[in-house]
């Protein structure tokens, strides 16, 4: 059957999708519908942290399956009870709102800081944000999303959003001071603008800044959480403590599930009617967000997945020396890695290509980034199995180019 053509027949085109037509998946690797295997290193951008088809995650699956798949949100729904308060043990004292998706959780971060800037008495919100930040596709969300491509010229709310350069804390302190804004939401690690991480010195100061002008501290932790970075979640690698944090990827197992953790002094505004979603929080993306804690606290997979990380970071250091007429820097933390190249976005496309055909899955992010998100599961074996073809399709690729003979 050529699925591709029924996918351009059926489905709009906001993907551009691989000619590939996935069947099944299982620990770390996916099987098209030809029986033929791919090394997962992307993840389903990020979400998939404990491999697929996870025995824990399967079991939480049937679990709760057989029980019951939804239920209205005036009933107490014991997994997302138990899912919030291992949140909360793992972050900020507060409370937990779940949505479906990161972008639910970027809308309900922007309603929850409306709410606090009029008890504060503030005369207009304002947002303070990083330049090629991603926060989300909707309405809300894209106005907090500094990507051309992305924000577009589509309508978007009236509040005022300020931008700044990642890591000048010099700008981003003349801001503050003159535009006295809200909030400031950042990304530990910027995604989808390049894989950029932010210098624990920034973090630092920038939590001191909102600290000393009483402004909100968010971290969008919706890519960088759930123990890709080596902490569960990444702002933790620095010494600040968030006022709101936004989660999703990771957070359901492989099931859509999204919110934000807020803190003390926000986690009482809003009242019932002031926010809401008829599918979240879903017992069954939350039972799976249960699993997941389990597997990644008690089962020690944070752990193991910090140390795969750092001989995957070694692997890739070492093709950065073989090839500098091609590659010019790692970066990212974690199981969150960009590969910074000098090739042309057509050669970089020629790689993720050859990868694919070689039954190993990459991303590229800005066109010229091989983007990794790797599950926490990758074995030794399959990250030499990686670095082996890239190191052949960076090798091809020089070849074309007349760079080695």
């Amino acid at each position: 059957m050529d699925w591709s053509q029924k996918d351009e027949t059926y489905l709009m085109s906001t993907y551009k999708r691989l000619p590939v037509a996935i069947d099944k998946a299982e620990g770390n690797y996916l099987y098209d519908t030809n029986g033929k295997s791919y090394l997962d290193l992307f993840t389903g951008l990020a979400v998939s942290v404990v491999g697929h088809s996870h025995p824990k995650i399967l079991a939480a699956l049937r679990e709760q399956g057989e029980k019951f798949l939804h239920i209205s949100n005036i009933f107490l729904n014991k997994p997302a009870i138990q899912l919030a308060e291992k949140l909360i043990e793992q972050s900020i004292p507060g409370k937990v709102f779940f949505g479906n998706s990161g972008a639910e959780a970027t809308e309900a971060a922007i309603k929850l800081i409306h709410k606090w800037s009029k008890q504060q008495g503030k005369e207009s919100l304002g947002i303070t944000v990083l330049s090629n930040s991603f926060h989300g596709r909707t309405l809300g969300a894209v106005k907090l999303t500094r990507q051309a491509h992305v924000y577009q010229d589509f309508p978007t709310p009236g509040y005022d959003v300020f931008e700044v350069a990642p890591g000048d804390i010099t700008q981003l302190k003349k801001v503050i001071e003159q535009e006295k804004p809200s909030a400031l939401i950042m990304e530990p690690v910027l995604g989808s603008g390049g894989v950029i991480p932010l210098s624990v010195e920034y973090l630092e100061a920038a939590y001191q800044l909102c600290q000393e002008h009483q402004v909100l501290f968010v971290m969008d932790e919706i890519q960088t959480g759930m123990g890709r970075t080596g902490k569960m979640f990444a702002y933790q690698h620095a010494q600040v403590q968030p006022d709101l944090i936004m989660f999703a990827k990771g957070a359901g197992g492989g099931l859509p599930l999204g919110g934000i953790i807020a803190g003390e002094q926000l986690m009482n505004l809003f009242q019932p009617g002031d926010h809401g979603t008829t599918f979240a929080p879903s017992p069954l993306s939350a039972a799976l967000g249960n699993a997941v804690m389990e597997i990644l606290l008690q089962d020690g997979l944070l752990e193991q997945g910090k140390l795969q990380a750092e001989y995957l970071w070694q692997q890739i250091s070492g093709l950065l020396e073989q090839f500098p007429a091609s590659l010019t820097d790692i970066r990212g933390k974690g199981m969150m890695i960009g590969i910074q190249t000098k090739l042309s976005p057509e050669e970089v496309s020629q790689i993720q290509r050859d990868m694919l055909e070689a039954g190993i899955l990459i991303d590229v992010t800005q066109k010229t980034i091989i983007r990794l998100l790797p599950p926490l599961t990758l074995k030794t074996d399959e990250i030499d199995q990686f670095i082996k073809q890239l190191h052949t399709a960076i090798h091809l690729v020089e070849e074309r180019k007349g760079v080695i003979s």
